[in-house]
C-alpha cells in the first residue's frame, strides 16, 4: 500500500463531485490549494448548477456529465458562473454521455477519486486502473462487482481505500507485517435500528431508515447502513483489498463510530484507528496517501469524558452480513448479483413498494436463484450479464419498473 511521496502538488480528477463524498473532497481541495489541483470533475448530471460552480471555482480543465440531457443546463450554468461579476473565467471543456465519466478517469493526473455511487462506478474504476492512475476508491460497488477483474488490473498500492473502515485498516496495517495479521475487525454503527428484533423491523418507514445516528450520507448508502448491507459489502471489499480470508474478518457493533476498524495481530495486540465520524479524514488521506493532510477535520477531544461500547452483531435481525459472507466466498459473479439486486430493492423500498425487511429477503432470493458458471475467472461480460439478470429478477419480485434510460445499471 505504501508509495513514495514527492511533496509536489497533485492533480486530482474527482468523479461523483456533487454527492456526499464528492462535496467533502471539494472542501479538502479548496482548503489545500498548495497540495491539490482539480484537473477534472464529473457527476451523473442531476445537479448541474452545483457541478458548474465546483468546476469554475476550482478551475477544472474538464467537466464530464453522464447524462446528455443535463448538457444544456450545465452549459448555461458554466457560462453564467464564469462571467459573474464581470469576470471572464476560462470555461472548462465539456464532455457528456454514458462513457464520459470513464474516459475522464483515464486522463493524465496524479490521483482519481472515484466517489460515484452504485454499480455505475465500475467502468470508471477499470478505466483509471488500466491507465495506471492511483485510484482513491470510495465506490465500493465497483470492487464488489469487479472482484478479481479489478484486483487483477491493480498494481501494488494503486488502490487506496476511502471508505472509513478500509482506510482505518490500511492505517493500522502500517503497524505490522502481513504475516503478523491475525484478524481484521470491521466496526459498524448498527444503523438506526440497533437492538430491534426482526419482528420489530416490519413497519419501518423510509424516513426512519434514512435517519442514521452518526453519519450524513446519500439515500442509498444510508439505507444500506440501516439494513447492514453496507457492512456486508465492506466485508467483501476488505477481503479483496487486503487478501484476508472471510474466516478472519469480523464485524463488531461500535455505536459511537469513533473506532473505524481494527487489526488484531498474532501476538494478541490490536491496533485501532480513532477519529470523529467525519469522512474528510479518509478522503484527505486517500488524496494524499501515504501522507496525511493537516487539519483535514477535528480530532477526538481526549479531554472530554466519553464511553465507547462494542457488542456482537445480531445476524438474525440483520441477515445481510452472513449473506455477504456466503456470496463473497462463492466469488465469481455472485457479489455482483448481491449488489445489483440490493440497489433495485432499495429503490423499491424508498418508493414504498416493499417493506424494509423485504430488501434483504428479496436479495437473498435473487442470490439463491443465480447459478454462477464463470467462477473466479469471470469476465467483464459475465459481470455485466449477471448484474443485468439480477436487476431484472429483482424488479420482477418487487414490481419496480426499470428507469427509461437504464441509469440504475453499470453502463
Amino acid at each position: 500500500m505504501e508509495s513514495s511521496s514527492t511533496g509536489q502538488r497533485r492533480d486530482v480528477i474527482l468523479l461523483g463531485s456533487t454527492g456526499s463524498i464528492g462535496t467533502q473532497a471539494v472542501d479538502i481541495i479548496c482548503r489545500n490549494p498548495e497540495r491539490f489541483r482539480l484537473a477534472g470533475i464529473a457527476a451523473a448530471g442531476g445537479n448541474p448548477g452545483l457541478l458548474a460552480r465546483q468546476a469554475i471555482e476550482l478551475g477544472a480543465e474538464v467537466v464530464a456529465v453522464a447524462s446528455p440531457a443535463a448538457v444544456p443546463e450545465l452549459r448555461e450554468a458554466l457560462a453564467a458562473i464564469g462571467s459573474a461579476g464581470g469576470a471572464r473565467r476560462k470555461l472548462p471543456e465539456l464532455q457528456a454521455g454514458p462513457d464520459a465519466v470513464a474516459e475522464l478517469a483515464a486522463r493524465q493526473c496524479d490521483v482519481v477519486l472515484n466517489a460515484v455511487t452504485g454499480a455505475v462506478g465500475l467502468a470508471a474504476t477499470l478505466s483509471a486502473l488500466s491507465a495506471g492512475r492511483v485510484l482513491a476508491l470510495a465506490n465500493k460497488e465497483s470492487l464488489i462487482m469487479g472482484g478479481p477483474l479489478v484486483a487483477g488490473l491493480a498494481a501494488d498500492g494503486q488502490i487506496v481505500p476511502v471508505d472509513s473502515e478500509h482506510s482505518a485498516i490500511a492505517q493500522c496495517l502500517r503497524g505490522g507485517r502481513s504475516a503478523e495479521v491475525a484478524r481484521l475487525i470491521v466496526t459498524a454503527s448498527g444503523g438506526p435500528f440497533l437492538h430491534r428484533s426482526r419482528a420489530d423491523l416490519a413497519g419501518v418507514t423510509p424516513a426512519q431508515a434514512l435517519a442514521h445516528p452518526t453519519w450524513s450520507m446519500g439515500p442509498v448508502i444510508t439505507v444500506n447502513s440501516a439494513t447492514l448491507v453496507n457492512k456486508g459489502l465492506e466485508i467483501i471489499e476488505a477481503h479483496l483489498l487486503f487478501g484476508i480470508g472471510f474466516d478472519r474478518i469480523e464485524v463488531v457493533v461500535h455505536r459511537q463510530s469513533v473506532i473505524h476498524s481494527m487489526v488484531e495481530f498474532t501476538d494478541g495486540s490490536t491496533l485501532a484507528q480513532a477519529s470523529p465520524p467525519d469522512m474528510r479524514i479518509p478522503i484527505a488521506l486517500g488524496l494524499g496517501w501515504p501522507d496525511r493532510v493537516p487539519g483535514a477535520a477535528p480530532a477526538v477531544d481526549w479531554t472530554a469524558s466519553q464511553t465507547w461500547t462494542f457488542e456482537p452483531l445480531d445476524e438474525e435481525a440483520f441477515p445481510a452480513v452472513p449473506l455477504a459472507r456466503h456470496v463473497g466466498a462463492a466469488g465469481g459473479t455472485m457479489p455482483a448479483v448481491y449488489n445489483a439486486a440490493n440497489e433495485v430493492c432499495v429503490d423499491a423500498f424508498l418508493a414504498g413498494q416493499i417493506p424494509f425487511a423485504g430488501i434483504v429477503d428479496t436479495v437473498a432470493q435473487v442470490v439463491s436463484e443465480h447459478h454462477d458458471s464463470a467462477g473466479a475467472a469471470a469476465t467483464l461480460a459475465d459481470v455485466l450479464s449477471a448484474d443485468g439478470w439480477a436487476r431484472d429478477r429483482a424488479r420482477e419480485l418487487t414490481g419496480k419498473e426499470a428507469p427509461p434510460d437504464g441509469s440504475d445499471g453499470p453502463g
